[in-house]
């Protein structure tokens, strides 16, 4: 199977999580996206569920599909929110962020009951870092922000500490209209302090490494899926 061909079987393999009246939280990405064209077929036969987005693209989405879509203060905790990731690694930690939604995604995670993490088998790490890490900060003083993040990847023992402001000049906006600042990695040695130590920087809204929300991942390989739980 195509990397896409694997990403749609895992979305597929969602669907026996999914039960009638159930509250779901829909990710943002062309994985997730796969899961709500999914979906949108059981809704259209009938199944009975309602929704919360983690971004205006996915909203979109659902809406056209005839997915119900509420906010989450409306829908309360989901029972469930699958979503995609840009790397993930044995303990079930997550980078994501890489389309700019990472602030809604984790918001909507941290308030699930349960989160599912669909992917390709690419996405499955040793080690998180390879992906440039995304951390959304407020647009004030955004160099002053990032200056600031660069030294905390640095004393955290990572590999690289290079930074740059997602867009440059003309810089990309969050759905929240802030600003985002992708760090170079390469190898975080510690996952956990470096998220500890990023959310609590001034300027910093929230971080692409998302610690003990996955509960299931299933990974799509060319011969099969593979579930893995934490």
């Amino acid at each position: 199977m195509t990397s896409d061909d694997q990403k749609r079987a895992a979305a597929e393999k969602v669907l026996e999580f999914i039960e009638p009246g159930m509250a779901l939280g829909l990710g943002t990405g062309s994985t997730a996206e796969h899961f709500v064209r999914e979906l949108a077929v059981r809704v259209r036969a009938g199944l009975k569920v309602r929704a919360t987005s983690t971004s205006d693209r996915t909203e979109a989405l659902a809406r056209e599909l005839g997915i119900p879509v509420v906010t989450l203060d409306e829908l309360g905790a989901p029972d469930i929110t699958v979503d995609g990731a840009d790397e993930v690694d044995s303990e079930l930690r997550l980078i994501k962020g890489g389309g700019g939604a990472l602030l809604r995604e984790k918001v909507v995670a941290a308030a699930s009951k349960h989160m599912i993490v669909i992917a390709d088998w690419t996405k499955h790490v040793g080690a998180l870092g390879a992906f440039p890490l995304p951390v959304e900060i407020v647009t004030l003083a955004p160099h002053t922000t990032m200056r600031r993040v660069a030294e905390v990847v640095a004393g955290a023992g990572c590999r690289g500490n290079l930074i740059s402001l997602r867009g440059g000049e003309r810089p990309f906006r969050t759905d929240q209209g802030n600003f985002i600042a992708d760090v170079t990695c390469e190898f975080i040695p510690n996952p956990n302090e470096l998220a500890r130590s990023l959310s609590g920087i001034a300027g910093v809204v929230e971080h692409g490494l998302f610690i003990g929300l996955c509960q299931t991942l299933i990974l799509g390989h060319s011969n099969g899926l593979e579930i893995v739980t934490r």
